[in-house]
């Protein structure tokens, strides 16, 4: 019965969360320095017209809020799963060296294959995401006692210095780093409908997997030797998760840059809302990640209008003190 209330519980709490979401949608769309209505979002959405206000909505301010959408979800998961897999409370994709290694595959794309279309950008960036996700582990496990989470933490500062510096030499030498800051700025603007066809469904299929392997994840989380116990082919269900979060990582960085606390963040928010189920974890952190970063891009569009805030920053200034707080609390402050 107790089970059976908690299920109840989270799926109010997972409904109400998505109630939250569509209105952080809508105020996003109506915001900006365009002035947009109510109605000329719902015309937009269900009429072909062609007046200034619903172009504006259909070819910028949708896809770009899509974009948000999608992202925050996708860096959230890759947060949650990352803490879960490693028992690490400071774990995420930008913190641990994913999205800095995405950020030098791309700039390298661009700088020796200029030609290269967007699919191929998407997969140069889960291909540095993981290069980058192997350097931080291989210098966490170099010494001997094993993983520590702080140990891991220098790891991913180390290794993200290094591979930010080389995307910064790639683009000054090149001359490209117009283009490159496009991306390493956090930057939704310019985000088009062809950019998410092609990102989009690997986010997707990410956090689906993690959906479906939400429980396994839930026994990771507690102890390996008991998920060992339990029959989990423990090694199987890692590389499938390590995997999942390359894609995400990596499709985040393709389409919106190099951003870092929204997996550290929001996976720490939820667990205090919800509790240590994986099975709730996931779905609410896409939720909330989503939510979070539509609203950090509105602040970004509207504190200095016509001018923009980079996304990017407005994370940064609000993820700073979360990082040092749970630091300081010892990864068990949302406990």
């Amino acid at each position: 019965m107790t089970m059976r209330k908690n299920l109840f519980s989270v799926t109010y709490k997972l409904i109400i969360g998505i109630f939250v979401l569509m209105l952080c949608f809508i105020l996003a769309i109506h915001a900006g320095a365009a002035k947009i209505t109510i109605p000329d979002i719902w015309l937009a959405l269900t009429s072909h017209e062609n007046n200034e206000a619903e172009n504006i909505i259909r070819e910028i301010r949708l896809p770009r809020e899509v974009g948000a959408i999608v992202v925050g979800a996708a860096l959230s998961v890759s947060g949650a799963i990352m803490q879960g897999m490693t028992r690490n409370p400071l774990a995420d994709p930008g913190l641990l060296g994913l999205t800095s290694g995405a950020n030098a595959a791309l700039a390298l794309s661009i700088a020796f294959v200029p030609s290269m279309n967007y699919m191929g950008i998407t997969l140069a960036c889960f291909v540095g995401a993981a290069l980058g996700m192997l350097m931080v582990f291989g210098i966490g496990a170099a010494k001997k006692g094993g993983f520590s989470p702080f140990r891991i933490v220098l790891a991913g500062a180390a290794v993200s210095a290094f591979l930010d510096a080389v995307a910064q030499g790639v683009a000054l030498t090149f001359k490209i780093s117009k283009s490159v800051s496009m991306w390493t700025a956090g930057g939704l603007l310019g985000t088009s409908w062809d950019q998410l066809e092609a990102v989009v469904p690997f986010i997707m299929v990410g956090i689906f997997v993690a959906m479906l392997l939400s429980r396994q994840l839930t026994v990771l989380s507690l102890d390996e030797d008991i998920a060992v116990g339990l029959g989990q082919r423990v090694t199987q269900v890692k590389v499938i998760l390590y995997i999942v979060i390359v894609l995400l990582a990596g499709a985040s960085v393709a389409l919106v840059g190099d951003l870092t606390f929204i997996g550290l963040m929001i996976p720490h928010m939820v667990r205090a809302i919800v509790g240590t189920d994986y099975r709730s974890i996931i779905p609410m952190s896409a939720v909330f990640g989503a939510s979070f970063l539509s609203l950090a891009d509105t602040l970004g569009r509207t504190l200095n209008a016509p001018y923009e805030t980079p996304v990017a920053t407005i994370i940064a200034v609000l993820g700073l003190p979360f990082f040092l707080f749970v630091v300081r609390k010892g990864g068990k402050a949302f406990s």
